[in-house]
């Protein structure tokens, strides 16, 4: 799977409502939100990776073959250079550390992109939250993420020239923002990317019959 970025930019931020101009923000593929796996080899694939901890072993298969396909996807994506400069920080899971749903898929991915890649678990999630896609109308705010979210002080410790943010799909931008808001108050003056899977767009309900 070789894909070239795309930008966030005045064309589609309005999508991304927590999104400003000033974010950087950068994506390989378009997630077709109220459609199923088989519309589109993105759905297929963001599918197969949000499959959750606790599914069948075939299921689990699919998974980690997705998580290879995003990691090889990025390795060829991201600037060689900006890696080496960079810390990657994967957006925490929905679940803490010892919930039996705790799914640390973007960490593997991110460990799966170059062995240079300097990854980070830098924002530590200190309560289990609904996932996203799964909250239905209710979703988790900035302000709920920023109260569950903390710094791992103990992995702050060597200088950087730049974040990235990794998450595999941007919808509202609500993970992203909380992220960035905590690692820009810790790190002042770092440059911060978010780096996504997908951002999420809608069908044309008009497709069908203009086709």
């Amino acid at each position: 799977m070789t894909i070239r970025f795309r930008q966030i930019d005045d064309s589609n931020r309005g999508d991304h409502y927590h999104l400003t101009p000033a974010d950087a923000c950068l994506y390989l593929l378009e997630f077709t939100s109220g459609q199923g796996y088989s519309y589109s080899k993105a759905n297929s694939l963001i599918s197969n990776l949000k499959k959750k901890p606790t599914a069948s072993a075939a299921e689990l298969g699919y998974k980690r073959e997705a998580i290879g396909k995003c990691a090889g996807a990025l390795g060829k994506a991201l600037n060689h250079d900006w890696i080496r400069q960079s810390v990657i920080v994967p957006v925490p899971p929905s679940k803490m550390v010892g919930d039996p749903a705790y799914d640390d898929r973007m960490f593997d991915m991110a460990a799966a992109i170059q062995p240079a890649a300097d990854v980070r678990r830098l924002i530590r999630q200190t309560r289990s939250m609904t996932a996203s896609h799964e909250a239905g109308s209710v979703r988790n705010t900035v302000e709920d993420l920023l109260g569950a979210y903390e710094i791992d002080e103990s992995l702050a410790v060597a200088p950087f020239g730049q974040i990235g943010i990794l998450d595999d799909v941007l919808t509202a931008g609500t993970h992203f923002r909380a992220a960035h808001t905590i690692l820009s108050r810790r790190f002042p003056g770092v440059a911060i990317t978010g780096i996504f899977i997908a951002r999420r767009v809608f069908a044309n309900p008009f497709a069908a019959a203009q086709g």
